[in-house]
Parts: structure tokens; sequence; C-alpha cells
């Protein structure tokens, strides 16, 4: 049964919410927005229909508010609720929360979200369907004696993983030993507190693997595509800054491997809707199951610059009820994207928070070129949320031609008030290894101290500069004039 939507209320902000209020224009169909104090002047609350504040700045009062955001919904006559991603988005409790109110979740069921949102779930659902698995647990750790059993079955080095949560939260290598007991520990504490679940699994830590993403769709109706990978591996602190599609590393046998292998997944949880499954990549070509998001990516439009398709009008029509409009041999690679992932980040800091307000913002243009951000000039970057200002996407014929004019689009970027990482990016993709395709997930770590010594060195050569021109307009101003006749 097909169910039209009228009207979507986004719950979320920045740049992912204007991006989904775009594609509703497009359909013809209403946008609400909701924002925190934070965000009254945000581009997602001028360019929705209209606009409802839901709380104070801080996450939990705001766009973590289930009731109010579904009040919000049914006051303003909403049919739908488009979670984005991150905030609600993978929480089980509010898409069962949205359905009872009567509202569509333009997203996966409970039941998928939170099969999914269990590593430990997850890797016991896909193992069923013969997914390849990194080696180790597949039930919770129950004390340390257990995990010394697990490490001197599989080995050094070690991954200690948190069962609920991401982001790098919860994770610990171990390396030897004798460091089993205290990492074990810290990982647990950490996965408590940020998730309420202090449950870990063990698996054996591949020492130089890239990180590669399936996209996949499926609708009510029992189908399910992929539309191809995306390379993730240039990542700091578990996530990423530079992703491309398609890998330059994948045959086109791999590929549909790992497509098909995606599809199981998918169809293991009874997945409806846009979602990812993540595979490692090892260095001898062998993958293995990672994880599945059960949301739309950040991503997401490196995916749909090869293939031509917008993935969120998509997920909008399998909610209606509709099949998808394609099947997977109608799919095709065309070219290849780069996106750069631009926080308000300082690199030489490490990576940390840069808040301020932007006193100049420029996006670059062309063809090829895409831009989506949540930010104009004069806007405060705010601290109760995450620092990305903007994804710089580029599409070119190759990837050699991609980098190349991705390179140029960042060039042409302007942000000034706030550190960022464009010089980060721009390091990230001229690099030979980029270049070359020959990286791995280490490439942060391995690569960092060469891209602060090039900072140091613009620095310096900027300062130098600085100081000449200083003294040489001092000169300037201070020369005699001439006496009178």
């Amino acid at each position: 049964m097909i169910r039209p939507i009228h009207k979507v209320l986004v719950a979320n902000r920045g740049e992912i919410a204007c991006r989904i209020m775009r594609t509703c224009k497009r359909l013809g169909i209403k946008t609400v927005a909701v924002f925190s104090e934070a965000d009254r002047r945000s581009p997602h609350v001028i360019l929705a229909d209209q606009a409802v504040c839901i709380g104070a700045p801080p996450s939990r009062e705001s766009y973590l508010n289930m009731g109010k955001i579904i009040e919000a919904a049914i006051a303003q006559g909403a049919d739908a609720i488009h979670p984005g991603y991150g905030f609600l988005s993978e929480n089980d409790l509010f898409s069962k929360a949205v359905q009872e109110a009567g509202l569509i979740f333009i997203g996966p069921s409970p039941e998928s979200i939170s099969m999914m949102g269990n590593k430990l779930a997850a890797k016991k659902a896909a193992k069923a369907f013969n997914i390849p698995m990194v080696p180790g647990t597949d039930t919770p750790i129950a004390d340390l004696n257990e995990v010394k059993k697990i490490a001197d079955h599989i080995g050094f080095p070690l991954l200690i993983k948190a069962a609920a949560g991401g982001g790098g939260k919860g994770m610990r290598i171990v390396r030897q030993a004798e460091e089993l007991s205290s990492q074990v520990e810290r990982a647990m504490s950490e996965a408590l507190s940020s998730f309420g679940d202090g449950s870990v699994f063990v698996e054996k830590y591949v020492t130089s693997p890239r990180h590669i993403e399936m996209q996949v769709m499926a609708d009510q109706h029992g189908q399910v595509i992929h539309l191809f990978e995306r390379e993730c591996s240039i990542q700091r602190r578990h996530q990423k800054v530079v992703e491309e599609a398609p890998s330059s590393i994948l045959t086109p046998e791999k590929r549909e491997r790992m497509g098909q292998d995606a599809i199981l997944v998918a169809k293991s949880c009874n997945y409806t809707g846009a979602g990812t499954v993540e595979f490692l990549l090892d260095d001898t070509g062998n993958h293995y199951f990672l994880e599945m998001n059960t949301r739309l990516q950040v991503e997401h439009p490196v995916t749909e610059m090869i293939t031509g398709h917008d993935l969120v009008e998509w997920q909008i029509r399998i909610a209606e009820g509709h099949p998808l409009p394609v099947r997977q041999e109608e799919l095709h690679i065309q070219g290849h994207a780069v996106e750069l992932r631009v926080y308000a980040e300082s690199t030489i800091g490490g990576f940390v928070p840069s808040t301020g307000t932007l006193t100049r913002y420029r996006v670059p243009h062309g063809e090829g070129i895409r831009v989506d951000d949540g930010y104009h000039e004069g806007l405060e970057i705010p601290i109760h949320y995450d620092p990305m200002i903007a994804k710089l996407i580029v599409h070119a014929p190759s990837r050699v031609e991609a980098i190349e004019k991705m390179n140029e689009a960042i060039k042409q970027y302007e942000i000034e008030g706030v550190e960022t990482t464009l010089e980060f990016g721009q390091f990230a993709i001229m690099h030979p290894d980029f270049r070359s395709g020959q990286f791995d997930t280490h490439f942060v770590e391995k690569h960092m101290d060469a891209f602060l010594k090039q900072e140091e060195k613009v620095n310096h050569t900027l300062a130098r500069f600085a100081a000449w021109y200083y003294e040489k307009e001092k000169s300037i101003l201070t020369i005699p004039t001439a006496g009178k006749d």
C-alpha cells in the first residue's frame, strides 16, 4: 500500500538537514525544521517551510529529545520524520515512538536498527549467511580470563570494541599480553559511560586494513540492491576525513562479491531503506564484515555522483511504499567522486574543535563541484555539536581528474574566523600514497608529522613575509618630506 508523504519533519540540523530539505522541495514535499536556541539563524531553519524551537543548545535538551520532536511533527501536521544521521537516527526507541505516533519513520524498522546497532547481534545475524568475519568473539566478554583465552587462540594484536555504539568510543588496540588487563578495563569503562552498556567483544586486529563500505537500498517488497562501494580509509580517531567512490583497488569481481555480501547482511535483518555495510579489507585482499550503519551516511554524496541517483529521494519513496526504481543490472559506475569533510578544527592542535564566527565564507563553484553545508558568513560555530562545517564533493571522468579538481576546489574555498581541515585535506589528496592508491587506515598517523612540518614551514614563510612587509611600509611612512622651495 502506498502512503504518500506531503510534509516531512527533519529531526536534525546543519548540512544534512539542508540536504534533505532540498530534495523534499524538489519533490513538492513541505518541510518542518526543528532547532535549538543556538541554531535560530541556521540555514536549515530558513530553508524549511515551518520551524519549531525544541530547546536549549545541549543535544539532550533539543535534538535528542524524542518527545519534543514528535510533538512538533504532530503539531505542524507532518506525515513523516527523517532523522538524517547522528543524533536519533540509529535509535530503535525513536523509530518505534515515531511509528506509534502514527507517523512514517524514513528509515528502517526498530527491529533492524536494534539488531544492527549491537555489533554482537549484527555479527551473529551476518554469520548465519556465511559472511566473512574477522576472527574473534561473537558473544559479550564475561571476564578477563575469558579474554586471555581468546588472545591465546587468535594471537596479538587484538582489537577490543564496545558492543554498542561507534565513533571509536570503547575501542582499544592491544599489541601485547602485558597491556591486556588495563586496556580491556578502559574499553569497558568507556563503553559503559558512552552507551550505558559496558559489554565488549574481541577480534583479531588487522594491521594494514582498508575501510571499504557498500551502499545498500532495500524496499518493502523484499528487493535489495547495492550501489557500489566507498573508500573511507583516510580517518582520524576512527572518523572519516576523505572518502571516494569507487575504490581504487577493487576488481570488478571483488566489487560484486562484496556487494552481494552486503545485500545478504541487509536481508539478514529484513532491512528497508538506505543502509551501509562496512568491511575491512586486508593487505591480501580478504574482506571481513565490520558493521552495518542503519541510516544515511555522511559520505553518501559520492555514491550519488557516480550513480546519478538521489538517495534521499529513494529513502522517501521507499518509506511511502514504492518499489525500488531500478534493478541491480541497471546500475553502473560513472566516473569518480571524492569528498572532503570540512571541519572547524585545528589540525596542528591534533584535530581539536575550533569555535568562532565565520567572518568570511565563500564556497567554490564549477562543473562537477558540490558543497553540502549548513552555515553562512556571519554565523558562529557552536561548541555543542559536531564541528563539521561542510562537505566538499567533486566528480570527474577519472580518479586523477577528480583529485585535481578537488585540489583546485580547496584552493577556491575561503573560510576565515575559524581554523579548518582544508589544508590537511589538500595535503592528503595530493600525497603520493593517496594518488597512487597505496594507503590504509593508518594514513593520518603515518603522515601527520610531514603535514605539521609543512605547515610549520608555510607559517614561518608567512611570518617572514609579514615582517618584511611591515618594515617596508614603515620605511615608506617615515621618508622625510621635501622642504619648501
